[in-house]
């Protein structure tokens, strides 16, 4: 494997995001990390990963109270997100790192994901899912990683099947599909059941 990871980004919130983020960190038996978490810090993304995964964990770089923008949880507490404060942390395994909300999601009055996905240099996969208005939302944030010059290296669909949509990526998204079944319930089995089906399809991504 050449690279040091994955950085797993979303057309939004509540795309299925995290659970992409589980099974492709239980499919490449990788370490988790998120960099910011805002909100449910007893119940933080890094806690379910590690719960579902059974894997390691690595710790936030920050950790906000508040459930809101990165940018507008930090100045809640009187502190500014910087970029060049975030490293990604050291291991000798592959990282799964995992943004928050979408693409252009701030971290600061100046910096957003995308900045930092540029920093840390990691191949990115894009977590779309079909609603009305997907499509706008997904080829704004295609647009956005390509022009900053990224590479995205797979567009994970997350849920149901929709033909017209998915036909329309395949004209203007020249890289791997990969899709996650709906899962009726998030378990360490059906995490599991789902990273093993995906195993092959996600390795090739580390090539």
């Amino acid at each position: 494997m050449s690279s040091k990871g994955l950085f797993i980004t979303g057309i939004g919130t509540d795309v299925g995001k995290t659970v992409a983020a589980a099974i492709i960190t239980k499919a490449l038996e990788a370490d988790y990390w998120k960099p910011v978490q805002c909100g449910d810090l007893d119940n933080s993304d890094s806690i379910n990963i590690a719960r579902l995964t059974g894997l390691k964990t690595l710790p936030e770089a920050y950790r906000l109270q508040a459930p809101m923008s990165p940018h507008a949880a930090a100045e809640l507490e009187g502190i500014e997100l910087r970029i060049d404060e975030i490293e990604l942390p050291q291991s000798d395994n592959l990282i799964v790192v995992e943004g928050a909300g979408g693409v252009m999601v701030p971290l600061s009055s100046t910096e957003t994901y995308v900045d930092l996905m540029v920093k840390l240099s990691l191949p990115v996969v894009l977590v779309t899912r079909h609603y009305l208005g997907s499509i706008n939302h997904t080829m704004l944030s295609w647009k956005a990683l390509k022009e900053a010059g990224l590479n995205v290296v797979a567009l994970i669909i997350s849920g149901k099947a929709h033909e017209s949509t998915e036909s329309y990526f395949a004209t203007q998204i020249d890289i791997p599909f990969i899709r996650i079944n709906e899962l009726e319930e998030f378990s360490s089995e059906t995490i599991g059941t789902e990273a093993q089906r995906l195993k092959s399809s996600i390795k090739a991504l580390m090539a």
